[in-house]
């Protein structure tokens, strides 16, 4: 019988490089880019055969913990478990905090792929090949990464040089190579032999741990400690903050693979990209007759090689070549496609002005474990906002100090609390809500609940709630 492999998916970057779509209160592994899946159901996906896999653990934070949760729940597919990190400290901590995790409930023979959570993979046969090819190296006491074989000279990613070929059919690790200027990666190209460094690997846990130990003993000491004072929450597991915080934050490349004289690489062929500009998504995306790819409300005329996406309003796009144009809720981006990989730099001039500094951080929609809340209208004591509902699902008992609401149902059928008294409103009805009153919102039926709320008063911060019972323990 073949030895399953857990999944460790990485799934708490808060990373702002296909802005304004991904932000850091939803990142660009929850977002919806090509297909019918967002990245991280799409990863979900690619490790849900269960001949092959065991079911998966995901290491994310407080604040991604029930997109995680309602992601997976959509796909009916049932995770081993969440780890919760208490703060960010890069992948080498959560490597060993997920290795130690899985080797205490499924032994330290177990094999681990590690996987990011945001990179768009065509699952067909190559990948599975390459699968394999690893599992068997790992098998063998080899801690393995997966190298892309280059289709160009890309400056963005990092390179793998490989070495002596490996019964397996794998590669020793030569080096690894930080990302290349131009010239040293069409030099690389042209030498043979270097590859891509996807971020993928595969390892028993025993053996990445023993290294870690070895390598980077205050990574190991943290992880092992934060794991051994993890807390059960609910459905996640809280990695214990004092223990965590104790780890230097340091990738797993830096903190091992470039230091162990058991690295290995598989070359692979498979179609890989970490998505990491808005020319990646162009690439990978479907393009018509002029070469463009269009998403969500667009007309294009005379527009060639180009990238166009809206999330809300219709965009009319005429004359141009070579451009992406992303329109979100509340900001659009317009630049060359070989440009966007410097989107960053504009972010970060963004995040230091104080009139748009929230544009990186936060949409307009906010997701809750219960559905969430899309901001309409903002003014002088009130605002306007539209509340969906999953099914079954309900809203905090609560009550509010500085505000009163008002309740329009426009689509579904609502229960609500007020006060001693429990009401039906259906829809076209409302319902009002008195400043300082208990009240709680629920979904009993089988469609998604949608609400208009509209708040009055002299504060309207998402702070001046007071829960009373919350089912997903919030306080």
């Amino acid at each position: 019988m073949v030895q399953k492999i857990t999944p460790v998916i990485m799934a708490g970057g808060k990373g702002t490089r296909l802005w304004p779509l991904s932000r850091a209160s939803a990142p660009k592994q929850f977002i919806q880019f090509v297909g019918d899946q967002t990245l991280f159901q799409a990863t979900l996906s690619r490790v849900s055969n269960p001949d092959l896999y065991e079911p998966p653990v995901v290491v994310t934070n407080e604040d991604f913990r029930f997109l995680v949760a309602e992601q997976a729940r959509e796909l009916g597919i049932t995770l081993a478990a969440t780890l919760l990190e208490p703060m960010a400290r890069n992948t080498a901590a959560a490597v060993a905090a997920a290795a130690a995790f899985v080797a205490d409930r499924a032994g330290e023979d177990a094999i681990l792929q590690v996987l990011a959570s945001d990179h768009e993979i065509v699952a067909d046969e190559r990948y599975f090949d390459a699968i394999r090819i690893a599992r068997e190296t790992a098998l063998a006491g080899k801690l393995v990464t997966f190298g892309i074989n280059p289709s160009e000279p890309a400056t963005g990613y990092g390179y793998i040089e490989s070495g002596d070929a490996l019964p397996t059919g794998a590669h020793a690790v030569k080096r690894f190579v930080e990302k290349p200027v131009l010239a040293e990666a069409e030099r690389m190209l042209a030498a043979g032999g270097f590859y891509w460094n996807s971020g993928i690997f595969m390892f028993v846990a025993s053996q990445v741990l023993s290294e870690m130990e070895t390598f980077a003993p205050d990574v190991a000491a943290a992880a092992r400690e934060s794991v051994d004072k993890a807390v059960a929450d609910l459905d996640f597991v809280r990695l214990d903050a004092g223990a965590f915080a104790r780890s230097p934050d340091i990738s797993i490349d830096y903190a091992i693979m470039e230091k162990t004289k058991k690295a290995a690489v598989v070359p692979a062929s498979f179609t890989w990209s970490d998505l990491g500009s808005w020319d990646a998504v162009w690439k990978l995306g479907t393009r018509d007759e002029a070469g463009n790819v269009v998403s969500g409300n667009a007309t294009l005329i005379d527009t060639r090689n180009s990238l166009v996406m809206s999330r809300t309003s219709h965009l009319a796009v005429q004359g141009l070549d070579n451009v992406a144009v992303i329109a979100s809720e509340d900001a659009v981006y317009i630049g060359r496609l070989e440009d966007s990989q410097n989107v960053g730099q504009l972010v970060k001039l963004l995040a230091a002005g104080k009139a748009t500094s929230a544009l990186t951080k936060t949409h307009p929609t906010s997701y809750r474990p219960w559905g969430g809340y899309t901001s309409v209208l903002n003014g002088d004591r009130f605002q306007v906002k539209r509340l969906f509902v999953l099914p079954g699902k309900k809203l905090s008992l609560q009550k509010h100090h500085h505000r009163s609401e008002h309740w329009i149902c426009v689509k579904g059928t609502a229960e609500v609390t007020v006060g001693d008294e429990v009401k039906t409103v259906r829809e076209n009805e409302s319902v009002y809500i008195p400043q300082g009153e208990v009240h709680r919102l629920a979904n009993p039926g089988k469609i998604l609940l949608e609400m208009i709320e509209v708040q009055t008063g002299s504060y309207l911060g998402e702070d001046d709630i007071i829960r009373i019972v919350d089912e997903f323990g919030r306080s």
